[in-house]
């Protein structure tokens, strides 16, 4: 069924609740993940996704074998792919080349948000050694 998902003032969507962005903590930092298409009853190829990352935050860093495009909507930010770290902000886009490593993580004071794009059908993520604040442990995104 076809329907409108209406935004709503601090980045929310009505009828979303934020989920937590993974079942594991250690990996990340301060991550909320809110499904806007694909766990809703939709059947698309793709699921879209937004996840706000609060400051100091980040996400796990991983690889799989899916591809999938981020949008930023909210702050700044850093996206980690490969060994290279690049400045991300409103409206630049990420592409995450299959089994590419990548981490995202809030480079401001205030929270950075994204639209992620993904295939419905894809591999579970695995975390990667040399994430984290401090550069050890796990750090990417969710499945």
């Amino acid at each position: 069924m076809s329907k409108v998902l209406r935004f709503r003032e601090g980045f929310s969507w009505e009828g979303i609740a934020p989920a937590p962005y993974k079942r594991e903590t250690h990996t990340w930092k301060d991550v909320a993940r809110h499904v806007l298409i694909g766990e809703g009853g939709e059947t698309p190829r793709f699921h879209v996704r937004y996840f706000e990352v609060a400051p100091d935050g980040w996400t796990t860093l991983e690889t799989h074998r899916h591809e999938h495009v981020v949008v930023v909507m909210r702050g700044r930010g850093e996206v980690r792919l490969g060994d290279r770290t690049e400045p991300i902000s409103f409206g630049d886009v990420v592409y995450v080349a299959p089994s590419d490593v990548h981490q995202f993580r809030c480079a401001g004071g205030e929270p950075f948000g994204f639209l992620c794009l993904v295939n419905a059908e894809r591999d579970p993520p695995k975390p990667v050694r040399g994430g984290g604040v401090s550069g050890s442990g796990a750090a990417g995104g969710e499945r």
